[in-house]
């Protein structure tokens, strides 16, 4: 399994809306980064816009890649027919072989039947290109669902971006995804948290924590993933909160990367690079 970082490992660093950075991470600072915590998979997501740079930019982002020994998966959200086509020839130029979106965008829920409809129409394309489509799971659909569109499609060019934490939000636990998704699992997004009860009592917060600090179970995650021959790459993720001031919350999130990658490099090392 090999491990990686994305933008959302530093999404206070890239930039989060309403709290822009002095010097906001780029696409090549991200490559450095990676670079420094020796990591060998960056993934590219729609906080950090690939389509912004043109044939020229992406042209160095990959030779810069390929000299640092470093893969990039790239990722949008939707499924739009022209955005993902065009994330596809981006995908194409940056060498990636994975392509991470959500069935829904920004302003968009399509149903699980609209979304196997959409998904046909490009398929035969990311074929073609040898470029595999990876849907997250998100708080919008059950895993079930998801699990149920990837059978339906039935292409090894189609299957699931894990994410261990997001479907909090559609009331399903890590082992409840685990169970639902580990099986079609193209890429991984490992991301630690805890559940703390607020000072008043009166209810619960989901809180980020650097990956082994929280309640995920690493171990168990990688032995389900192992169980059911899955062998993708793991990228980071976090949710560091803010912290008073945005240079502060920058300098935690780069703290916590680094705990975390350290922590993951110890379950890599029990099960080999």
């Amino acid at each position: 399994m090999r491990l990686g970082i994305g933008t959302y490992t530093f999404p206070w660093a890239i930039g989060v809306r309403g709290y822009p950075p002095e010097n906001p991470m780029n696409a090549k600072d991200l490559l450095k980064k990676a670079n420094a915590l020796d990591v060998d998979v960056v993934q590219i997501c729609d906080n950090l816009p690939l389509y912004k740079m043109d044939e020229n930019e992406l042209g160095n982002l990959s030779a810069m890649s390929n000299d640092l020994g470093i893969s990039i998966e790239v990722g949008t959200v939707g499924i739009d027919t022209t955005n993902i086509l065009n994330y596809l020839n981006i995908a194409m130029l940056l060498r990636a072989r994975i392509l991470r979106t959500t069935l829904h965008n920004y302003d968009y829920t399509p149903s699980i039947e609209q979304s196997i409809v959409a998904i046909g129409k490009v398929l035969p394309i990311f074929a073609e290109s040898d470029v595999s489509i990876a849907l997250e799971n998100h708080e919008r659909y059950k895993s079930r669902d998801l699990a149920n569109l990837v059978n339906k499609i039935d292409s090894r060019y189609v299957g699931i971006c894990l994410d261990t934490v997001n479907s909090l939000g559609a009331l399903e636990g890590t082992e409840q995804v685990v169970k639902e998704l580990a099986r079609y699992t193209l890429s991984l997004h490992v991301k630690d948290f805890d559940i703390v009860r607020v000072d008043n009592k009166m209810g619960f917060t989901i809180v980020g924590r650097p990956v082994g600090e929280g309640r995920l179970d690493v171990k168990w995650l990688f032995d389900r993933l192992k169980t059911e021959g899955k062998d993708p790459n793991a990228i980071l993720e976090l949710w560091t909160p803010f912290s008073e001031t945005i240079d502060k919350t920058i300098a935690m999130e780069d703290d916590w990367a680094k705990r975390s990658i350290r922590f993951l490099k110890e379950m890599q090392d029990e099960y080999g690079k």
